[in-house]
């Protein structure tokens, strides 16, 4: 069946290809050695003391903390290129038998190659040196905060859930990124504001797996997570920006690969295969993965309910250099998720069978040219879509208590072009970008549930669902009273109430341009970081808005201490998923009074000042301490609003937001196997009405200030592994502590006896000595000891939105993981790897989220066990 869903995946993707291919090999041109996107290259020629070249040297580098090592062997006339090298300083060892062995630092921060000229002493006998990481080694002296990955580290951490590794990574590894459901996380406080430049492509639109489909993990090389000070470059949504470096084939002669199969807990299998090969001028790297599970998405229930789903990938690069000095790249992605909308037990007992299927693909060739030693032009174009179908239940009355219908299209097209300048102190870029994206969107929506919006309430307040009332004034006449929370909208949408789909159909283009500017100028210990970014927005609504971005750091030598600051101005672009149906619905419902809205308003760009201050402290050679204090205010700060319990969202935005907060890191370098790192994050996330957009039928349309849910007093991801040799057995551990997202639905006892009793089962409600069960319910509390397990409600008189909302309740969670990756130990050739992993060791019970008006209800995964066994050749 996997490999039925790849092979048709690949049929559309070459019939889609075919074309651009043919194109790009018809203008081929003489090409050098630069590496795509961020990547850089390190190049040179290894000499003797006399000038004379050294054939058969290596030239390794290495950096200690994201484990990133490659080497070269120089040709016949001494020349070495080391390729795809990720932006990081790295400690250089050249080596070559009979001369001493030569170790320098070295930075790659440019696509600029950077060429050396090692020259080597002899030496009396043969000289062997060990690196270990000296405190200055692993500074970095740039004036933003950011941590790196490499796939020695992320190959050893868990995943959370099917689907989507690349969130997880990114969740374990970043300081003040919090955990959601579904994939989802929250940077510093925003909703998703993410962008994601994938060998210079930027995606700035939602990679969730109920949104779109992720690059797997096991294309990725390495990350650069910046989580402070956007350089000037980067532009939409810069809360958080992943710099990847996918893996290449280029210049590997002989083919290299990996073939995993892997089975858990909820019939969950999966099978991954890589494969590189190339030559000095061509290389091609594939990666084709297929999974599928029983717990696909996160569950409103702790036991998953109607949860099965699938998900495909495949990714391929391709490179090509002749000599000469322009070089070609090509990626290429498609994948699908296809999975069922987790139910709760009364969904579950109506038979409600709602589906998702979300389709992507991703072409962007690229083109570089080394117009001198010092100047690298890069045009990158793509193309980009997302088609999502989401599906009801055959039978209307299935669906509870609404019955749901979409199928939208999100296409990008466009291209980002840049110059890169480095010379003495200089570090400059400057270029442009233009994005078409194109929007279409169909929606249908029925209320199946008569008691959801009942329009007569009798005398004990509950719902009348008399079907032929319709109007609150002839409540009174027929012995009821109007229910207050009614929306008068949805009475013509109402199915048992004799009423009909509500249906909209919309089509959009967005256009965005603009270009940027920025240098990095490295005076001695300071180093200076200056940008201006202008974009201009055109699509439901328009701005444009110059974007100034400065940074300095000043590296203390002597201490081993590295100080920051920085300020940016950014332009917060909304999202565009289901963005035209929420732009069309004004404050809580489409125009025309449809739901209830009295005017219907586009959501307009946002507007953010951000300030950054941080430290960079080296601690001797066994321990790296970062942290970072941000503040961002926003006029115009977007977040998603959820449809009930279902995957589908609509974004919204609100007046302003005020965020801030404090990040923090502390990571080894690699000591003699053992290796480590700890992040911590405090986030202070308000929020201020009035809110614009979104289907939103249980919320308020306008509130003051309030804690949103991306608002968390405290997290912190604890990540250890040993391992020795480097290819032997190893142990990783993970600890995660989250102190618990806002969760305003439950703000006091009253809220509590409100909810049904499998609602108050799911948080774990009690008074006094009776706990709340599927089958039983409480509906009255006397007494004073009272409160739910999982969720933190206030005590009486004491709820605040701003200063004291109700939260999830604190959480622990463990992850153990252990494998070998030589079984046989065998030194050279094929080698047999066993993995074993189990995640929440402790069976902790725990919500991510309760009735959220942004999420919905979910459960983290129960304890879930993991097993791959695999072959690397």
């Amino acid at each position: 069946m996997q490999a039925r869903n790849l092979s048709g995946l690949l049929g559309k993707l070459k019939n889609v290809l075919a074309p651009v291919c043919l194109a790009l090999l018809a203008c081929s041109f003489p090409a050098s050695a630069q590496s795509l996107g961020s990547a850089g290259t390190v190049e040179g020629t290894i000499t003797d003391a006399s000038g004379a070249v050294i054939a058969g040297a290596t030239a390794t580098i290495v950096n200690r903390i994201t484990g990133y090592q490659q080497t070269a062997t120089t040709d016949s006339v001494g020349s070495f290129r080391l390729n795809n090298v990720p932006p990081n300083p790295y400690h250089l060892e050249v080596s070559a038998p009979g001369f001493a062995t030569l170790q320098q630092d070295i930075v790659v921060r440019s696509a600029v190659p950077l060429t050396l000229q090692p020259s080597l002493q002899v030496a009396g006998g043969r000289t062997t040196v060990v690196v270990e990481a000296a405190g200055a080694d692993v500074l970095e002296n740039v004036p933003y905060a950011h941590n790196d990955m490499d796939r020695a580290v992320y190959s050893k951490l868990p995943t959370l859930g099917a689907g989507s590794g690349l969130s997880d990574a990114i969740i374990f590894a970043s300081p003040g990124v919090v955990a959601d459901s579904n994939g989802l996380f929250h940077p510093l406080g925003d909703h998703a504001q993410t962008t994601i430049s994938i060998d210079g492509q930027p995606i700035s639109d939602q990679q969730s797996k109920q949104f779109s489909t992720q690059l797997p993990l096991n294309a990725i090389q390495s990350m650069e997570l910046i989580t402070g000070a956007p350089a000037a470059e980067f532009g939409d949504k810069t809360s958080l920006v992943v710099n990847a470096v996918t893996r290449s084939g280029l210049g590997q002669s002989k083919p290299h690969g990996s073939f995993a199969a892997q089975y858990g807990s909820f019939g969950t299998a999966a099978e991954e295969f890589t494969l590189g090969a190339g030559s000095p001028k061509f290389g091609n790297f594939l990666a084709a993965n297929a999974l599928r599970s029983g717990r696909f998405l996160d569950t409103p229930e702790f036991r998953p309910l109607h949860a099965r789903g699938n998900n495909q990938t495949i990714f391929d690069r391709i490179d090509y250099q002749p000599t000469g000095k322009n070089v070609f790249h090509l990626n290429l992605f498609a994948a699908r998720n296809w999975f069922q909308t987790p139910n709760t037990f009364e969904q579950q007992f109506a038979d409600q069978d709602q589906r998702q299927m979300v389709r992507s693909f991703n072409i962007a060739p690229g083109y570089q040219r080394t117009i001198s030693p010092a100047v690298l032009l890069t045009i990158t174009p793509f193309l980009r879509q997302d088609r999502v179908t989401y599906y009801s239940s055959r039978d209307p009355f299935s669906d509870t208590p609404i019955t749901i219908g979409q199928s939208r299209r999100l296409r990008s097209l466009g291209f980002r072009a840049d110059i890169a300048y480095v010379r003495g102190i200089h570090n400059l870029k400057f270029g442009g970008h233009f994005t078409n994206t194109g929007l279409s969107e169909d929606f249908h929506l029925g209320v199946t549930d008569p008691a959801f919006n009942a329009v007569c309430l009798d005398q004990g307040g509950d719902p009348v669902t008399k079907p032929t009332l319709l109007d609150p004034d002839d409540c009174a006449d027929a012995g009821f009273k109007g229910n207050p929370d009614l929306q008068p909208g949805l009475i013509p949408f109402d199915l048992t109430r004799g009423g009909a789909l509500f249906g909209f159909r919309g089509r959009a283009d967005i256009n965005q341009g603009g270009f940027f500017v920025q240098d990095q100028i490295t005076l001695h210990s300071l180093t200076i970081h200056a940008g201006l970014r202008v974009d201009h927005y055109s699509g439901l609504s328009t701005d444009t808005l110059a974007q100034p971005r400065v940074g300095a750091s000043y590296q203390i030598k002597p201490t081993g201490t590295v100080l920051r600051a920085s300020y940016s101005r950014t332009l917060e672009t909304p999202y565009n998923e289901s963005l035209i149906l929420s732009s069309s619905t004004g404050s809580g419902g489409l125009a025309q009074n449809t739901f209830g809205a009295f005017g219907a308003q586009p959501m307009r760009p946002g507007h953010r000042n951000q300030y950054n201050a941080g430290i960079q402290q080296a601690l001797g050679k066994v321990l790296l301490v970062d942290a970072d204090y941000f503040w961002k205010f926003t006029d115009n700060a977007y977040d998603f609003s959820a449809l009930l319990n279902t995957p589908m969202v609509f974004p919204i935005s609100w007046r302003k937001s005020k965020i801030d907060g404090v990040s923090l890191r502390l990571s080894t370098p690699n000591l003699r196997g053992f290796q480590a790192y700890t992040t911590m994050g405090h986030t202070r996330s308000r929020y201020f009405g009035p809110e614009v957009g979104g289907l939103i039928f249980n919320s308020p349309l306008d509130t003051s200030v309030f804690r949103i849910d991306h608002d968390q007093a405290f997290q912190q991801t604890t990540h250890v592994r040993y391992q020795r040799p480097k290819n032997g057995a190893w142990f990783a551990f993970t600890w995660r502590y989250d102190s618990g997202l806002v969760a305003g639905a439950v703000d006091s006892l009253e809220a509590a006896l409100g909810l049904t009793a499998a609602q108050q089962a799911a948080i774990g409600f009690f008074c006094g000595g009776q706990r709340a069960s599927l089958s039983q319910g409480i509906t009255q509390c006397a007494s004073s000891n009272f409160g739910a397990t999982r969720l933190r409600i206030p005590a009486p008189g004491t709820a605040d939105p701003d200063h004291n909302p109700p939260r999830v309740a604190p959480r622990h969670l463990f992850d153990l993981g252990a494998g070998t990756d030589n079984l046989f130990r065998r030194s050279e050739g094929t080698r047999v790897t066993l993995k074993f992993t189990v995640l929440n060791v402790t069976d902790k019970i725990a919500l991510y989220n309760f009735l959220s008006t942004f999420s919905g209800t979910h459960f983290v995964a129960p304890r879930t066990y993991q097993a791959e066994v695999g072959v690397v050749f």
